[in-house]
């Protein structure tokens, strides 16, 4: 009797644990957050991503009523916040602000990266995307892409394209439509985006593919002249200026997608409440306003969504990296 005595009291005891086990994620959901959420972002402040953070942030600072610092570490790609993320605590206060560069890119282009893309960060929702524009000197004689691929095989069949970094999709993408226009490129890598945009100014390259918002920006200024988009349709930003599917180069329609991510070992139901709310603040009417004049445009997906989305674009991209040849390290 006694024995059996014991084991009921065991029986009562393991059963407590475990409905207090099952209800301490919920319970912990519920009072998160409790303190500032920090968003990392790889870019400068003053880039549109770091808008886009900023916008984005402040909206989910109002829902979840806490503070979002955005923390920019610029530098490499993305490649810098994403590291920073990925080591760090699974619990829901820090966050990542990424596109495909550090994400979809950088695992084949780069050998040696300080993180680990698929294992130790987590999609959760795509907010935003943008598309790229080709832009060029606004002294170049090109006003359009069969003129500017002539004025390419003029010059011996080569291009200076300018870069914001290797291993990015402007970088990639320069190749690709190298290769489908029949020229050579020739990359040059730029640390900070006033350096692409003084170099396009004085006509040291010939070329660029820069974000819709920083391309918007420049071309009204009348410092460059845009030539095509990667868009499959018409900006509304830039209706005069064609896509690259117009202008007949059918393949060349890609563009930067913006996700927010996790250390990997965040708690589902706080990744639940993140996916929720940022779709949300992204959504609200005064937020998506400004974004889509700065030049993005705005999603909010599923996490199913978003995780697939990032899986396809890693397969495609690695095989853009494959055929360039291109190695970073």
């Amino acid at each position: 009797m006694k024995n059996s005595h014991v084991t009921r009291r065991h029986l009562l005891a393991g059963s407590i644990a475990l409905t207090l086990g099952a209800a301490l994620p919920t319970a912990w959901a519920q009072a998160y957050p409790d303190k500032p959420v920090k968003l990392a972002v790889g870019f400068a402040p003053g880039t549109g991503p770091d808008l886009l953070a900023r916008t984005a942030g402040q909206q989910f600072a109002d829902l979840i009523k806490q503070s979002v610092v955005v923390d920019n570490r610029s530098g490499a790609g993305g490649q810098i916040a994403a590291a920073a993320t990925a080591k760090s605590p699974a619990d829901g206060y820090n966050l990542l602000l990424a596109d495909l560069s550090s994400i979809s890119i950088a695992p084949a282009a780069f050998s040696k990266l300080p993180y680990d893309p698929q294992k130790q960060l987590i999609p959760v929702t795509e907010i935003a995307r943008t598309d790229f524009v080709l832009v060029v000197p606004a002294s170049s004689p090109a006003r359009n892409m069969d003129e500017f691929a002539r004025l390419a095989k003029a010059q011996g069949g080569k291009v200076n394209f300018a870069t914001f970094g290797a291993g990015t999709p402007g970088h990639f993408g320069a190749v690709m439509l190298a290769e489908m226009a029949g020229y050579k490129t020739e990359v040059i890598h730029y640390r900070q985006t006033a350096d692409v945009i003084t170099a396009l100014g004085s006509a040291e390259v010939q070329g660029a593919l820069m974000s819709t918002p920083l391309a918007m920006a420049q071309v009204k200024g009348g410092k460059m002249r845009a030539l095509a988009t990667t868009a499959t349709k018409r900006s509304a930003l830039l209706p005069e200026v064609p896509t690259f599917i117009e202008s007949g180069y059918p393949k060349a329609d890609f563009s930067a997608w913006f996700v927010i991510f996790v250390p990997a070992g965040t708690s589902q139901p706080v990744m639940d409440l993140v996916q929720r709310e940022m779709v949300k603040a992204v959504q609200t009417p005064e937020t998506r306003k400004r974004l889509e004049e700065a030049g993005f445009t705005v999603s909010g997906s599923s996490q199913a969504e978003a995780r697939k989305m990032v899986q396809a674009e890693t397969v495609r991209w690695a095989e853009v990296v494959r055929n360039s040849g291109f190695r970073g390290d």
